[in-house]
């Protein structure tokens, strides 16, 4: 059993191109004097080695983080049946449905205003195989209507404005898209039956021109890869990947590394099943909560209840900032146990369906009684 130690020093420049050597020792645990062998590399053609290591390596990282479900799914260290169950119980009790727990979070808002922010993909439409046919259905329109009609209400989603606005069809509530980059309040109508949106944040306007051309080029690089989707979400683009084979994750993977090679101000995030590539401005969903919330005007209130629901690891931020102010609840929307700085969970659209049902009630009887 050996140990290869492994030391780079500089040397000076030899013909004008400096160069690195490396000493390579095969130490025995046994050998006091170990023998060395030193090897000089061009400097440039080492780094060349070296950075090729490190992106094999990041390559190999975001597989297995393409493996997982977002937020990160907890991993129990027994494939026992017997022991998933007893943490996907312990994980209930940290972070209880938030319908058991209905009564607990409403008391909670009493003489507060709730301030209802939801995600799109996978808490109001079901996860689909196609994200172009991510359709909300009719209830949960009518839901979200009813919801937007009794507290000010925001859909906070990583896809463009156009995009969902496409599927929701409402204008009373406020869309927050590209992960908050993009935000618009609720638009009226005017005497001529035109709608007038009011823009209020867009942060990374600069950063269109670029989106627009890292969206061509992705598009060329992953068309011989099946299932692979590019989308333009205006102020940041998704690769989608739920319909690639496995087998292909790490070439789908290397495509997107090759790309943002050549564009530093970008940055690599991950969602579910989507690989999201965005500028490197400190925005997200939680900072896109606090800017609605101070629209809002309850930036340093104590009378507001901001309810974040979303499935995501992106909605994750927008859960730390809850969570920081002490303020409001988060709501992860997961069937199985996930790590998370969520407050309570539901296991899918349609409990969400069911917890919005009774907020909208719970609020129409207590306005009543007033």
């Amino acid at each position: 059993m050996t140990n290869q130690n492994v030391i780079v020093s500089d040397r000076k420049p030899i013909l004008g191109l400096k160069t690195i050597t490396v000493s390579v020792s095969n130490s025995s645990l046994f050998s006091s004097s170990p023998p060395t062998a030193y090897f000089t590399f061009p400097r440039r053609k080492f780094l060349k080695l070296h950075e090729d290591n490190l992106g094999a390596a990041k390559i190999a990282s975001w597989v297995d983080s393409m493996r997982d479900s977002s937020p990160t799914r907890l991993r129990s260290s027994s494939h026992d049946s017997v022991s998933d169950n007893d943490d996907k119980t312990s994980w209930i009790v940290r972070f209880p449905s938030a319908l058991s727990m209905f009564d607990e979070i409403v008391n909670a808002a009493k003489g507060k205003t709730i301030v209802m922010f939801l995600d799109y993909d996978g808490t109001l439409s079901p996860i689909v195989e196609d994200p172009d046919k991510a359709y909300i259905t009719h209830e949960m329109r009518d839901v979200v209507k009813d919801v937007a009609l009794n507290f000010p209400t925001a859909i906070v989603t990583g896809r463009s404005i156009d995009k969902v606005r496409s599927f929701v069809k409402l204008n009373e509530i406020y869309y927050a898209g590209s992960h908050g980059m993009d935000i618009e309040s609720p638009s009226n109508e005017n005497t001529y039956g035109e709608r007038k949106q009011g823009v209020l944040f867009q942060p990374a306007r600069d950063f269109i021109p670029m989106i627009e051309k890292v969206v061509k080029i992705l598009e060329e690089k992953t068309k011989w890869i099946p299932g692979a989707m590019v989308e333009n979400n205006k102020f940041c683009l998704s690769v989608h990947f739920r319909r690639v084979d496995e087998k292909r994750w790490a070439a789908l993977a290397e495509q997107v590394k090759s790309v943002l090679v050549d564009y530093p101000t970008l940055k690599l995030t991950q969602g579910r099943k989507v690989l999201e590539i965005r500028p490197t401005i400190k925005w997200d969903k939680g900072q896109a909560l606090n800017f609605l919330l101070k629209s809002l005007g309850f930036e340093n209130s104590e009378d507001v209840l901001p309810v974040y629901i979303g499935d995501d690891r992106t909605d994750e931020d927008a859960f730390k900032v809850l969570r920081e102010r002490g303020q409001g609840f988060g709501i992860l929307v997961s069937k199985v146990p996930k790590d998370t700085n969520a407050s309570y969970s539901l296991q899918d659209p349609s409990q969400v369906s069911e917890f919005l049902k009774r907020l909208v009630e719970w609020n129409r009887k207590t306005v009543g009684e007033e």
